[in-house]
């Protein structure tokens, strides 16, 4: 199974269609959102997304009523999980939160297999024991290319999707 992992999209509307487009054409089944997404005007893009989507807040949640209640109301495959989410899937227990120190220390617990998170818009991949943190940068291209990361659940390698591009960690 094929995960897309993303964050900090920031309202950049052009850059999460893209993502969400180029998630599909790779075959992911599920998406995760790390945090950042901002406006409830964003939602229909992740809505976009051919399977079920997991959300969560950053440090610029935006608005947090519309959000919350959108996410129940208008858009059937969007999860909202406050400020951090579980799932399990594939026999893997993946936890994801925006704070780079929080998920390094869930991380080091050994409860999970793999963790994302976001906010500091830095790409990069880290093996903890048998866990993966993953942070996909962001969508936003602050300071490097946009893009997000594509998780492979079978042997748990990582690619990072960038406009056209393509990157194997």
């Amino acid at each position: 199974m094929l995960i897309a992992i993303l964050s900090d999209s920031h309202d950049h509307i052009p850059n999460l269609q893209r993502a969400v487009l180029a998630a599909n054409r790779e075959g992911a089944e599920m998406l995760i959102h790390c945090g950042d997404l901002i406006s409830p005007f964003m939602l229909p893009q992740l809505h976009a997304f051919n399977g079920p989507v997991h959300l969560i807040y950053g440090n610029n949640a935006g608005d947090q009523h519309l959000i919350s209640s959108r996410c129940e109301t208008m858009f059937a495959n969007i999860s909202h999980h406050g400020l951090q989410g579980e799932v399990e899937i594939a026999e893997l227990r993946i936890c994801f939160i925006h704070y780079p120190d929080t998920a390094r220390a869930l991380a080091l617990t050994g409860d999970y297999d793999v963790v994302c998170c976001g906010h500091n818009h830095v790409a990069a991949v880290e093996r903890f024991g048998r866990c993966l943190l993953i942070n996909p940068g962001d969508l936003l291209g602050k300071d490097e290319k946009p893009g997000f990361m594509l998780l492979n659940t079978a042997d748990k390698s990582v690619k990072r999707i960038i406009v056209g591009e393509l990157l194997e960690f």
